[in-house]
């Protein structure tokens, strides 16, 4: 993990202050792969709408990533790098994409929330992911399912 940026940690320490949370185990991350879509998908965390998210085993064996487990502390950032929120992981299942099921894709708050059109976007996601890094993509990859909960700030804090 590399060292999160004064704004990660400021808000880690507020974050502390406000709930006595006393660890320092967390992640900082950002979903999507470009700043555009990092801050629309954190923004659609921060909303209440995105309340899971999925990515290829691949990454977490080969790509050094941490894999996620239930109770995971997460600070979310956007596009800038800023954070917006802190999540708790609450499921994490690991299965070939195109297994994802209705209720997951209307969990990960894309789109118009269908599965045909979460299998599509991440078809899409993944195929430029595998474009740049030089594996060969296919639908029935294993997937890391993750679901969380918003847990700080507190709606509408």
């Amino acid at each position: 993990m590399t060292t999160p940026s004064d704004a990660v940690q400021a808000f880690w320490q507020t974050f502390k202050q406000s709930t006595g949370h006393n660890g320092d185990n967390y992640e900082a991350l950002s979903c999507g792969d470009s700043p555009a879509m990092q801050t629309e998908l954190a923004g659609l965390i921060v909303e209440g709408r995105k309340r899971a998210t999925a990515g290829l085993l691949r990454d977490f064996i080969e790509g050094g990533e941490k894999m996620p487990a239930v109770g995971d502390l997460v600070v979310v950032l956007d596009g800038a790098g800023t954070p917006r929120c802190i999540w708790r992981t609450t499921e994490v299942t690991v299965k070939p994409l195109n297994q994802v099921d209705d209720q997951f894709a209307w969990d990960e708050g894309e789109g118009d929330r269908t599965r045909d059109w979460w299998l599509e976007a991440h078809r899409s996601y993944f195929s430029r992911a595998a474009a740049r890094e030089g594996f060969v993509f296919t639908d029935d990859m294993e997937t890391v399912f993750e679901r969380f909960t918003v847990i700080w700030p507190p709606q509408g804090g």
